[in-house]
């Protein structure tokens, strides 16, 4: 199952790195241009995808849509792991007043619906890539705090912490040499299931006309302007977008599920050993 993770998301960022280059060099058409092209073309060898209703060629922006996809997702997620990892270590190991606020302060944030929270950063942010990446952020923040934090409380309390702490070591210097090693290891699974969730949270903002401009490709406005045309029997402008979404989010599934097996593999011979 990691082994099909990895080539498909491979696969997505090999395309979202060749396909701007193929459009500069004049290879692959620009995915806004299709005022020379026929409206809701089939499928044929000028337009592999065919065209949607401005003309634009189906094919051209589901290949430039992963490059996006992968961009404000990975810049989400990095962001959510740079603010939710610190405030979990902290709010684990210092306990106190400090631990409770954080903790309120987090599940509060957790108890609301995903889509929900980000359709409200999204409509108060704007429409932007850093935009959409910041509304992402905050939503997936808490989720490493949780896991982080609960980790962090665990390790505090063994007997190489103590001695650390015995010998004058300070939180900082325990929090880098001693925590986070110990704790970041759930981090990559978390990420990459995280990182499916986030592409179709990203796919519903653009579906609702929050995400990005309407000048970017992206899957969720492709799929939103599909809508309209596929009663008539115009398949093509909703089916390649949304294929698109559903593969990648299936790699990314399949690599947070091989992770999660392999790191529990891994725990079990420990434990034995």
């Amino acid at each position: 199952m990691a082994r099909w993770g990895v080539g498909i998301v491979l696969a997505y960022a090999l395309v979202a790195l060749l396909t701007p280059l193929a459009i500069h060099l004049g290879v692959l058409a620009d995915p806004n241009a299709g005022l020379d092209n026929p409206i809701y073309a089939a499928p044929s060898w000028g337009h592999w995808c065919g065209t949607d209703r401005l003309g634009r060629d189906v094919c051209v922006r589901t290949l430039a849509g992963s490059g996006v996809a992968l961009q404000v997702v990975l810049i989400a997620l990095l962001l959510a792991l740079v603010v939710g990892v610190p405030l979990g270590m902290l709010s684990g190991y210092l306990g106190g007043w400090v631990d409770r606020l954080l903790v309120l302060l987090m599940d509060t944030l957790y108890t609301l619906p995903v889509l929900l929270l980000s359709v409200v950063l999204a409509f108060l942010l704007g429409r932007g890539l850093p935009n959409a990446a910041a509304a992402l952020c905050v939503v997936y923040v808490p989720q490493y705090f949780r896991v982080v934090r609960n980790q962090s409380a665990q390790v505090k309390a063994e007997l190489f912490v103590e001695a650390a702490r015995s010998l004058g070591a300070g939180p900082i210097w325990i929090l880098r040499r001693y925590l986070l090693r110990n704790v970041i290891t759930s981090v990559p699974v978390l990420l990459t299931l995280n990182a499916a969730d986030a592409v179709l949270v990203l796919g519903g903002l653009g579906f609702l006309g929050l995400g990005l401009p309407e000048t970017i490709p992206e899957w969720g406005s492709d799929l939103q302007q599909a809508l309209t045309a596929l009663p008539t029997g115009i398949w093509w402008t909703a089916l390649y977008p949304g294929l698109a979404m559903f593969v990648l989010v299936l790699g990314l599934s399949f690599l947070g599920e091989g992770l999660e097996s392999w790191l529990s593999g891994n725990d079990t011979e420990r434990n034995a050993l």
